[in-house]
């Protein structure tokens, strides 16, 4: 099959206004202050003069992870973790993140940024802050390609309650002030992903979405999230750090297949696996989304009706289609990335397998090399990359790998740079959050260990963060049962004695894709587009404990839902549990036994001798017969030192 061209897409945008135009600020003026004045002037924000401007963390596509020019909020306020919102007015700057990186925010902003710590008791959201400090008929700005319809909505009405207006700015007024060093867009190339690898012919994917449209009576699809996009099409790409995506839009049609990307990354062999897969393109330029999609829905001859708009969309696309003529709710494509097919789900266990594999040979390593007292975190991280290395179906890692010494181990999501790289010693826990992508599936796990003798204060927090894995890994529930419904299994012991922590518990997981994967989840807040938890799934067991200033501790597999034995099927629902996939001991010796129960006790020694049985073979097959030593004694089976069980 052919790939076609558009002869529509000859003609620009003019309700675009270019934002690459060359803005320098004023020689000696800050960001913030340059900023600051572009807001006051109409002729930049091409309406009005705002009162307050919102930056927010996403690019047009809504990733999590950023390609380095949509780095927005690392740019002006100096926070590079993934979640944020800031606000700026002629006098505050402020910004908002989760309790996942309440300390490092502290240590990043700079110091005219306020921090808004989201969740915590009276401190207000962003609309009820601009609502509380803007006076009746003030003007607030954003640009709509990089907000969420869902929030944009949502914000407008709280705004409006108060009189004041929330108005797109088109013209990103961060990159004005950012234009002279901004990095480029990148224009890493696709690779295709073969059916051994997805399962399904890219064709076949296409016509199970089409039957969903169907279904619903919808005549287009928009795809903006960048995963949706390279699971639909069975291709790869490295636009993003981490994230085998690469930047595209796709608009579905009943009959065509319409893909908006810069062309030079469509080289031969793509061109080839579409003809192979039997799907026919329409090739258009990335930048002619917003174009194509107002021409489709005003012409008086395409007959469109409804247009199918995931959650994810951007508020300008939404905007551009008239109300009757949207669907809004969560991607068919979202729902089926999700459930992993056969292919798919073998694959996850076999990535998993090799990783544990590379795993093993870290820790080994670690262990001996920590007591040189020479072993920095960065340098840690480095040499587990080379034991992964070693596989020749390993891609690269799936997330920057979280290698944290003692008090960094009390930074969720802390990344090791050369201001704080801390040498790893025998005296401080260590906690290690990794990832990697391998042809056949994507991996994550964490490892909290201590390589002398841990304090009984941090045994019986891990002990406690350990039985809370146990029990959500071993509950069983119904079919279809929200995610946020398990999170107490998990935190249980933890509030037992008035301790928390402050991030979700579970995260979907791609094949081969972005480590972080929707649209269900486990958290203590119900996941917006969660469908409920079903079988094939795959998702991250990950509770934790986190002392400021002192350590960290966190335990990680990922697992799969498979189907539970129960001696009842109340109302045919089907029962469900959790099967884990990660492969890598949890250390035994960082444990309070006496804390555990038979069944706690059972399950460890359980994980552990499959753990044992499954790659014990592979190293001494490959001759890494200390290795194997190593995980023969980190998996031997325990036994609770008293005799009264425990509660």
């Amino acid at each position: 099959m052919s790939i076609s061209h558009s002869s529509s897409d000859s003609s620009s945008n003019s309700d675009l206004a270019p934002v690459d135009e060359v803005h320098q600020p004023p020689p000696g003026c800050e960001n913030l202050a340059f900023l600051r004045s572009l807001m006051s002037d109409p002729a930049e924000t091409a309406t009005e003069a705002i009162q307050a401007y919102i930056i927010s963390n996403h690019d047009g596509h809504m990733s999590e992870y950023l390609a380095e020019r949509d780095k927005r909020l690392k740019f002006i306020t100096g926070f590079a973790g993934s979640a944020g919102t800031a606000v700026v007015t002629d006098k505050a700057a402020l910004m908002w993140t989760d309790p996942r990186y309440f300390i490092q925010a502290k240590k990043e902003l700079r110091p005219e940024w306020t921090l808004m710590k989201m969740g915590v008791l009276g401190v207000p959201n962003e609309a009820q802050w601009l609502c509380a400090n803007l006076p009746e008929d003030s003007f607030v700005g954003a640009d709509p390609k990089t907000i969420p319809y869902t929030l944009w909505v949502s914000m407008k009405l709280e705004l409006e309650k108060f009189k004041i207006n929330l108005i797109p700015v088109t013209r990103n007024l961060v990159d004005l002030v950012w234009s002279r060093d901004r990095p480029k867009a990148p224009l890493g190339m696709i690779t295709t992903l073969p059916k051994e690898y997805s399962g399904m012919l890219s064709s076949e994917k296409v016509q199970a979405v089409r039957s969903k449209m169907k279904e619903n009576g919808v005549d287009l699809l928009v795809v903006t999230a960048l995963d949706d996009i390279a699971w639909l099409l069975n291709l790869r790409g490295s636009d993003i750090c981490y994230n085998p995506v690469f930047f595209a839009f796709v608009v579905l049609s009943n009959r065509k297949v319409h893909l908006f990307i810069d062309e030079k990354k469509i080289d031969l062999a793509v061109r080839n696996h579409f003809n192979k897969e039997d799907l026919p393109i329409s090739l258009h330029p990335y930048d002619n989304i917003y174009l194509f999609i107002k021409r489709a829905v005003e012409s008086e001859t395409g007959g469109i009706s409804k247009v199918w708009l995931p959650s994810s969309t951007n508020f300008w696309i939404y905007n551009s289609i008239p109300s009757e003529k949207r669907f809004c709710e969560c991607s068919p494509i979202a729902l089926m990335k999700a459930i992993k097919n056969e292919v798919e789900a073998q694959g996850m266990k076999n990535a998993h397998i090799k990783d544990g594999i590379a795993l093993c040979q870290y820790f080994h390593w670690l262990e001996n090399e920590i007591k040189s007292g020479t072993v920095k975190e960065i340098e840690a991280a480095h040499k587990l990359e080379t034991f992964r290395r070693l596989d020749d179906s390993y891609v690269g890692p799936s997330f920057e790998t979280i290698s944290a010494s003692g008090p960094n181990a009390a930074i969720a999501h802390y990344t090791p740079n050369p201001s704080s790289n801390r040498t790893l010693s025998v005296d401080e826990i260590y906690l290690c959050d990794t990832g990697a992508q391998f042809k056949d599936g994507t991996t994550d796990v964490t490892r909290t260990m201590h390589f002398g003798n841990p304090d009984y204060f941090q045994r019986e927090c891990f002990t406690r963060v350990f039985k809370g894995l146990a029990h959500l890994t071993t509950c069983k529930f119904p079919t279809k049962i929200k995610g946020n419904t398990l999170d107490v299994l998990a935190r249980k012991y933890l509030w037992d004695v008035g301790l928390d922590y402050g991030h979700g518990t579970g995260h979907g997981i791609g094949s081969f894709l972005n480590v972080h994967e929707g649209p269900m989840g486990i958290s203590w807040r119900p996941y917006p587009d969660d469908p409920g938890l079903q079988e094939n799934m795959f998702l991250s067991n990950e509770p934790g404990f986190y002392s400021e200033g002192e350590f960290g501790i966190r335990i990680e597999n990922i697992v799969q839902i498979t189907p539970a034995a129960t001696p009842h099927n109340f109302q045919d629902r089907g029962f469900l549990t959790f099967s884990t996939v990660t492969m890598c001991p949890i250390q035994t010796k960082m444990l309070v036994l006496d804390m555990l129960t038979e069944h706690e006790l059972e399950f460890l020694n359980s994980y552990h001798a499959v753990v044992h049985d499954t790659l014990g073979p592979i190293l001494k097959k490959n001759k890494l017969n200390d290795v194997y030593e190593w995980l023969k004694r980190e998996t031997a089976p325990v036994e609770r030192l008293s005799s009264t069980s425990a509660k």
